[in-house]
C-alpha cells in the first residue's frame, strides 16, 4: 500500500508499507515529514521522482530513520516533488515524471529482456553504441 503525505514547497512523500499506520505512528510520521495533513491515496498533477525500478540511498536511510522511531511495516520511502512548484527537469537517468501517481507508483510491469550470449564482446560494444 502507498500512501502520499504533503511536505513543504511541493515535496512529496511516497509511503510504501504492508499495512495501514496507526494515529500513533501517523503522529511520527507527521513530525517526520512536517505535514499536519492525512496522508493520500492518489495524486493529482505532474511530479518528479526517482525512477520506480531504483531504491535510491535517500530511501534506504529514510526506512532505517522510521524503523528506529518504531514505525513498523515501511518498505521504501522516496521524495517526490510536484512539478507545479518548480521548473526542474528530471535526469533521465535517475529521475522520471509521474502524471497522477497512484497505487501502482512503484509497481514495475516489463519483463525482464531475454539473455543475450556475447562471444565478441568488441563487436556487441559497436553495436550497442
Amino acid at each position: 500500500m502507498i500512501q502520499y503525505f504533503r511536505g513543504q514547497k511541493g515535496r512529496i512523500f511516497a509511503v510504501e508499507s504492508h499495512q495501514l499506520f496507526s494515529t500513533d505512528d501517523l503522529s511520527k510520521i507527521d513530525w517526520l515529514f512536517g505535514n499536519p495533513l492525512p496522508p493520500e491515496q492518489q495524486l493529482e498533477g505532474t511530479f518528479i521522482g526517482p525512477r520506480k525500478e531504483m531504491i535510491t540511498p535517500w530511501s534506504t536511510n529514510a526506512v532505517e530513520i522510521s524503523q528506529n522511531m518504531g514505525i513498523e511495516g515501511i518498505i521504501r520511502i522516496e521524495e517526490l516533488t510536484d512539478s507545479a512548484v518548480t521548473d526542474i527537469q528530471p535526469d533521465k537517468m535517475l529521475q522520471t515524471k509521474y502524471v497522477n501517481p497512484g497505487q501502482d507508483i512503484f509497481t514495475i510491469v516489463h519483463p525482464p529482456e531475454a539473455i543475450q550470449e556475447i562471444t565478441d564482446i568488441a563487436e556487441y560494444n559497436k553495436k550497442e553504441g
